[in-house]
C-alpha cells in the first residue's frame, strides 16, 4: 500500500500528503510519517515539489487529522472506541496504556504523540475521550504537528539532498543515523510495551478507587 501512495505523490502533490497524514491522525491505519519522509526525498531528489509545501501540507493534515480524532473521542468516548478499536489495530492492551499514558502525561502525550507509531493515531481519540480541555488540546496538537512536521520533512529533505549531491562516506552515514533513530524508537515501544501494560493497570485500577 505505501508503495502505492508514494506514486501518486508527483501527480497530487500536496493534496495526497495532506489526506493520508490527516485520515491516519484521525485513527486510520495508513502510513502518513511515510508519506511526508517520501515526498520531502522527492523534493530534494527530484525538485517535482516544494519541501515547503510538503511540509505545510503535512503539519495541515497532523493537526485537523487530529481535530477531528478528539471531537469523535468527545462525542463519542470510550465505550465507541473499545468497541470498534480492534480494526483501527486498538486492541485493550493499547488502548489500557493510551489511557495510562494520558492520565500521568496528558500535555506530552499529545505533543509526542505525534512522533510515536503506537500513539500517532489513538492519542487524539484518546485526548477526547478523557475530556482534555479543547484549548490545551488544540494547542499541543498544532504545536507538535508543526514540530513532526518540519523535523522529519525538513531532516529527509536535509539528508536527501546530501545524499544525492555529495559523493562520500559521510552522506551514507547520514542517511544510515537517520534510519537507526527510527527504527531505534520503534524497537523501544515494542520492548517496554508489557512494562507499560503492568503500570496502566496498577495506576487505572487505583485511580477507579480513588
Amino acid at each position: 500500500m505505501s508503495d502505492a501512495l508514494i506514486s501518486l505523490i508527483p501527480t497530487y502533490g500536496p493534496w495526497i500528503i495532506f489526506g493520508i497524514v490527516a485520515l491516519e491522525s484521525a485513527g486510520v491505519p495508513l502510513p502518513g510519517e511515510t508519506i511526508l519522509v517520501a515526498a520531502a526525498l522527492l523534493a530534494a531528489t527530484t525538485g517535482q515539489i516544494s519541501i515547503v509545501v510538503v511540509v505545510l501540507a503535512a503539519a495541515a493534515g497532523a493537526i485537523v487529522g487530529d481535530g477531528i480524532g478528539y471531537m469523535v473521542g468527545r462525542r463519542f468516548g470510550l465505550p465507541l472506541i473499545r468497541r470498534y478499536g480492534r480494526y483501527i489495530r486498538l486492541d485493550e492492551n493499547r488502548l489500557l496504556i493510551g489511557r495510562y499514558l494520558f492520565f500521568r502525561y496528558g500535555n506530552v502525550v499529545v505533543f509526542f504523540g505525534r512522533f510515536v507509531a503506537v500513539l500517532r493515531m489513538f492519542a487524539a481519540l484518546l485526548a477526547g475521550a478523557n475530556s482534555m480541555p479543547a484549548g490545551r488540546f488544540f494547542f499541543f496538537n498544532i504545536t507538535g504537528g508543526v514540530c513532526w512536521a518540519c523535523l522529519f520533512g525538513f531532516g529527509a529533505y536535509a539528508v536527501g539532498a546530501e545524499f544525492y549531491t555529495i559523493s562520500g562516506t559521510l552522506s551514507v552515514i547520514s542517511l544510515g543515523l537517520f534510519i537507526a533513530t527510527g527504527f531505534a524508537l520503534s524497537i523501544f515501544m515494542r520492548r517496554n510495551e508489557v512494562t507499560l501494560r503492568r503500570r496502566a493497570e496498577l495506576a487505572l485500577s487505583d485511580h477507579s478507587r480513588g
